[in-house]
């Protein structure tokens, strides 16, 4: 029997038994389209995280207060860690470590911010000017944080799009005042729209001077210290510099520093290795759909009996036989594959019209295996059935026939 023979007559069994066969294949579809649309989420997420550092454009280095030696994650904020950092720090940071072309202080606390009647709680950060070039910020209208020394901070405050749309509607807001923890800040500008950055919800933000955040939280330090490097600056070098600098002045290691690569590297490990777990989860349903499988297999071959014991008598042989119910299981369960895997695309495709900002995609090596599974499923699970056929005695499947 030529392999077109076998595949031909293993698709027209599958074909005269539909209804069997649809409902094998709904098992299998499920499956699949859970390890499609799990691993596309899974690759959206690694590609939004890239993607936000990429949008940084120069690379950072991150020193942060406390010793934490798995770190990553956005500082709790003044009064939430051990706060050693200073704005003496800061200068001396940027004086004496060449490859560092700007050093930012970051004070960070949450407050109400109120205009009128309207109040709502925000996150304030207290800036340097650099920060609107660092993070590559857009305003909407008027000016950023100014430039003045660090330890002297202006009363004036830069909005975040959603905290500036909540407060002042649709009036442009500059020149007025609002209250910050009771404190009176003069507006200044506001941002375009920019959402999430780096774990910061930029639009619902406010940003001031350092020196005035710090002022208003009644803190001597600042939450962390960003350090823009320069051209072709290497991370690991400026981070042990800035580990002697700041020993040094500090007599001990009461600070953490990370680099952009690092924290990238180590959220993509993160990411990758959830996204396996998950679709591995998924995954176990495609052994459930194989029991199916099996199952329907089991039924069509005590059905089919006499048509086995036919086969054999005109000169089947044993392997042939078990081919062909093999190829039929394994044809089954691809078709259900191929089936889940578009279904999973068109999910996909409805998910990213929904939600823009996560571009998801399935990525090749999750469709590729998708489509092994799906093969590998129907063989393991057809071997029994086959082997079932096979074996039966073609004197025997044709008693009463």
């Amino acid at each position: 029997m030529s392999p077109v023979d076998l595949f031909g007559f293993a698709w027209q069994a599958l074909v005269q038994n539909r209804r069997r066969s649809g409902l094998s294949l709904v098992g299998v579809v499920i499956g699949v389209v859970a390890v499609v649309t799990l691993t596309a989420i899974g690759e959206g997420a690694l590609r939004f995280v890239t993607d936000q550092f990429a949008s940084l454009g120069a690379s950072i280095v991150i020193v942060s207060p406390g010793k934490n030696e798995t770190t990553g994650g956005m500082p709790t904020g003044i009064g939430g860690i051990p706060n050693d950092l200073t704005l003496r720090d800061t200068i001396v940071l940027e004086r004496r470590i060449q490859s560092v072309r700007t050093a930012v202080p970051v004070a960070i606390s949450t407050a109400p911010v109120s205009h009128l009647e309207r109040s709502r709680h925000s996150m304030i950060v207290g800036v340097s000017s650099e920060f609107e070039r660092l993070q590559r910020l857009e305003m909407a209208y008027g000016s950023f944080v100014p430039e003045s020394e660090l330890d002297r901070g202006a009363s004036v405050v830069v909005l975040g799009h959603t905290v500036a749309g909540e407060l002042f509607g649709r009036a442009n807001p500059l020149g007025t005042s609002v209250r910050i923890a009771g404190w009176r800040m003069r507006v200044i500008g506001v941002l375009a729209e920019r959402g999430m950055q780096l774990g910061m919800q930029i639009d619902e933000s406010v940003f001031i001077p350092t020196a005035t955040g710090m002022r208003m939280a009644n803190k001597s330090s600042v939450s962390q210290i960003m350090l823009e490097l320069q051209p072709k600056a290497d991370p690991d070098d400026v981070i042990r510099r800035v580990k002697e600098i700041l020993i040094d002045r500090h007599d001990e290691e009461d600070f953490t520093c990370i680099s952009q690569d690092a924290v990238l590297a180590s959220l993509g490990s993160i990411l990758r290795i959830l996204t396996l777990v998950v679709a591995g989860i998924a995954s176990v349903s495609l052994a459930v759909a194989g029991i199916g499988i099996m199952n329907v297999m089991l039924v069509a071959v005590s059905e089919r009996t006499d048509e086995v014991g036919l086969m054999k008598a005109v000169g089947a042989s044993h392997r042939q036989v078990l081919l062909i119910f093999l190829v039929e299981a394994a044809l089954l369960s691809l078709a259900g594959g191929v089936l889940g895997l578009a279904l999973g695309a068109g999910l996909v495709f409805v998910g990213n019209q929904f939600y823009p900002a996560i571009d998801v995609v399935t990525p090749l090596w999750a469709v590729g295996a998708v489509i092994a599974l799906s093969f590998g499923t129907g063989v393991v699970f057809g071997v029994l059935p086959a082997w079932r056929a096979a074996g039966l005695d073609p004197v025997t499947a044709l008693r009463g026939h």
